[in-house]
């Protein structure tokens, strides 16, 4: 396992009981909804990359509730949060995720059977008057989490899209999209290129193209970095574009870093200025150009290769009226920084 993917337990802290998991599920699951809507309604992004946006954040909201059923009734395992700039949960517990479905049928068969388990359950309500055990309730959420997550639906590290034409108005024939969960900093990022190719087909060529995705642009690196390392490696695709989004991070109340915006709502929800689920998300999108082109090699083995002009980042901060409000009056010189003003989204009632 490569040094930066080892995770020590200094890096997260954990969530204690079966209320904390209900209010951080509700709020992570809310923010990135809402953060959806208001992409498409504000329209920062074109619509074929919304769309992709919108499939990316399903399987992030598919995987929280995965995380939700596999934790709600576990005594023994806590779930880690991520104490950087983040808010959502440790990499190392998506990994673990995998591992999870990998093994499932194992699992399955220690536990007990379905029909055994309810007249169990009904003999405890019906017939004993008494509650249902943790024991037996962990058993049941674990029969649910084994038996209804697909590891298919899952955001893992790597998420690969499709190669789709563009528009016959734009300046490049082809885009592709995909989507990882970086390690360093325990965030989604979610990546668009906009590109051509050169004396190759599509079909040829499309497997290598994924390839040189997931070995080369799987991590958070500078866009121009990555966008040189994407053209090196594909001698036949012409780069234009890349954008690349940072969804992240979800500043709530279980958020354990230090950034001005976590702790101006922190501090209003012990003056009691704000209820416990308020919450904010930030996004920040970086985009890099082709301005020219170098030849680069021998004399025998030489290779056009972009120049890159990275775009100045556009960030941009989600919330509620009122968290909003708030931040004005808190944290001026940080809101007026953004790009534009807040972007105000619903307010989450638990």
């Amino acid at each position: 396992m490569p040094i930066n993917e080892i995770i020590t337990p200094l890096d997260s802290a954990t969530l204690e009981n079966k209320e904390q998991y209900k209010v951080y599920f509700k709020i992570v699951k809310h923010a990135f909804d809402e953060l959806v809507k208001a992409l498409k309604e504000e329209q920062l992004c074109t619509p074929s990359e919304t769309t992709y946006i919108k499939q990316y954040c399903d399987l992030l909201t598919y995987t929280l509730e995965a995380f939700r059923v596999k934790y709600l009734f576990d005594d023994e395992e806590k779930m880690k949060v991520d104490l950087t700039e983040s808010g959502l949960p440790n990499y190392s517990e998506f990994r673990y995720l995998v591992n999870d479905m990998e093994l499932k049928n194992e699992y399955i068969q220690k536990l007990p059977a379905v029909e055994t388990l309810k007249e169990e359950f009904l003999e405890t309500l019906l017939k004993y008057k008494e509650p249902i055990s943790d024991k037996k309730l962990h058993q049941a959420s674990s029969i649910v989490y084994y038996t209804s997550v697909e590891s298919k639906y899952l955001f893992k590290r790597f998420v690969q899209g499709k190669v789709i034409k563009t528009a016959p108005s734009a300046d490049t024939e082809f885009m592709v999209s995909w989507a990882f969960y970086d390690v360093g900093v325990n965030r989604p990022f979610i990546c668009f290129m906009y590109f051509d190719l050169h004396k190759v087909d599509m079909e040829e060529y499309i497997e290598d193209i994924y390839k040189v995705l997931e070995a080369t642009a799987d991590r958070s690196i500078t866009l121009d970095s990555m966008a040189y390392a994407i053209d090196k490696k594909l001698p036949n695709l012409l780069p234009k574009r890349i954008k690349k989004i940072d969804l992240g991070p979800v500043h709530n109340v279980f958020a354990k870093d230090e950034l001005q915006v976590t702790h101006a709502i922190l501090q209003s929800i012990v003056e009691k200025s704000l209820d416990l689920s308020a919450y904010a998300i930030s996004i920040t999108v970086n985009e890099t150009f082709s301005k020219d082109s170098i030849l680069e090699g021998s004399i025998f083995n030489k290779q056009h290769l972009q120049v890159w002009e990275n775009k100045r980042p556009e960030n941009y901060l989600f919330t509620s009226h009122r968290v909003m409000q708030l931040l004005y009056d808190k944290i001026p010189d940080k809101v007026y920084g953004l790009t534009r003003d807040p972007i105000e989204i619903a307010t989450l009632k638990l």
